[in-house]
């Protein structure tokens, strides 16, 4: 195993320990390049008390994207979309890369709002929508 693919790892595992299917990760843009192609966005999660905590550098190493070390955040390449709403849904599929199993009735998943009104416990095969995301 190669430090790289250790580090991610042990990232991975970090973040499974923080977030479950169903969380809401909060994202604060941070800084937009002159040409507008890449964006710096910060992770921001809660816990039950109300604490934050910034995970931006768990998610730059679980998904090899690079730390803003200027602005902070992690740097998304690309354009015409939500980037923020990218950045989790990447994060969900990494996350649970197998799916997750439905959190029940307020379940994201996107087969949900696709017509499957099942929330009785049961396995989502897609983990992108697993994590919810709001801007800051």
């Amino acid at each position: 195993m190669t430090k790289k693919q250790k580090e991610r790892d042990e990232a991975r595992a970090r973040l499974l320990e923080m977030v479950k299917p169903g969380d809401t990760v909060h994202t604060v843009l941070r800084h937009v390049s002159r040409s507008g192609m890449s964006r710096s966005i910060s992770a921001i999660i809660y816990d039950e008390e109300g604490n934050n905590y910034n995970i931006d550098y768990l998610v730059s190493q679980l998904l090899d994207c690079p730390c803003d070390g200027k602005n902070g955040g992690v740097k998304m390449g690309g354009c015409g979309l939500d980037m923020g709403f990218a950045l989790v849904h990447i994060l969900s599929v990494f996350l649970w890369p197998n799916g997750h199993d439905c959190t029940g009735e307020n379940c994201p998943s996107n087969d949900h709002h696709n017509g499957d009104r099942d929330y009785t416990p049961h396995h989502h095969n897609d983990a992108g929508y697993a994590l919810k995301q709001r801007w800051i």
